[in-house]
């Protein structure tokens, strides 16, 4: 494997689905050549307001994009761990399965039409449980037996902030693996995007939003008064929240993102570091913290 990984715009689904693809055939050869494009076909189709009876995506933060950056990484990581030999081995239908829930781990932000009160970031404190559920219908409507079904939702679950991951009724040890590589990949795919810093405005947006929407039961969206109070405590959520859960939570999955395995660089740690000590500079310098995108 080379030491790095080339530059995606994740903002361009068909440059995201041509990574996803060479990192698929990659891994299985022989596989099915329909399988990612079909995939990202279905989940462009939902998030712009062409699936069943739901509106395009209107969350601002919850964009396609950061569905794409979750996708990108998660294919990485799969190919990263098929190429170390890693046991239990994720087959090919499994491998399907997980990525086909990243696409649609986030389809919980999805208001349904005639739903014309703000955004679908108010559903943040229960989109998992909407995204399982939308997974479900959609993939039933397409064939998809029992099984794999509740594999896709099983995996959409790790998502969750706090999610109770031992409670989770995993069908497999390898389910249970693609589970922690899906919610690894949720949490460095936006992590270690450029502007993740800029954009944290937006995702307060979000959560204020959704605070608004679940005032009986706000959850970690409560917890932050103003976009620079999140943004004042992103470092100590990534020391203390994101890379616990990695290492613990997640079992030390984003090793497998590291090039060469196990000892190379990994860039999508490097690129989050990185962003958090500019942040701490800024905090340090008493700037203004950054705005929100247009």
């Amino acid at each position: 494997m080379m030491a790095m990984y080339p530059l995606v715009a994740t903002k361009d689904p068909v440059a995201v689905e041509a990574e996803v693809q060479a990192a698929y055939l990659a891994m299985f050869p022989e596989g099915d050549k329909l399988f990612v494009p079909q995939a990202f076909g279905w989940a462009i189709e939902c998030f712009s307001g062409r699936c069943q009876s739901y509106q395009r995506i209107d969350a601002r933060y919850h964009d396609l994009e950061h569905t794409l950056q979750g996708t990108l990484c998660m294919a990485r990581l799969l190919r990263g761990r098929h190429d170390a030999g890693a046991e239990p081995v994720f087959g090919e239908e499994l491998t399907e399965l997980g990525l086909v829930a990243i696409l649609f781990h986030d389809t919980g932000y999805l208001k349904r039409k005639g739903d014309m009160t703000g955004t679908g970031a108010k559903y943040t404190v229960v989109h998992v449980a909407r995204s399982a559920e939308f997974a479900g219908e959609f993939l039933k409507a397409r064939g998809y037996g029992a099984a794999d079904i509740r594999s896709v939702q099983n995996m959409i679950q790790c998502t969750g902030v706090n999610a109770p991951l031992d409670r989770i009724p995993f069908q497999s040890e390898s389910e249970r693996m693609a589970g922690y590589a899906l919610g690894t990949a949720d949490l460095l795919g936006q992590m270690a995007a450029e502007d993740y810093i800029e954009k944290l405005p937006v995702l307060y947006a979000e959560f204020a939003e959704a605070a608004r929407h679940e005032k009986g039961n706000p959850g970690m969206v409560g917890m932050f008064s103003s976009a620079e109070d999140l943004i004042r405590k992103t470092p100590g959520f990534w020391e203390n929240y994101v890379q616990p859960k990695l290492n613990h939570d997640f079992a030390g999955m984003y090793r497998f993102l590291s090039r060469p395995y196990p000892s190379g660089p990994n860039a999508y740690v490097q690129r989050i570091e990185a962003s958090m000590e500019r942040l701490r500079s800024q905090l340090a310098e008493g700037k203004a913290a950054v705005g929100a995108r247009a």
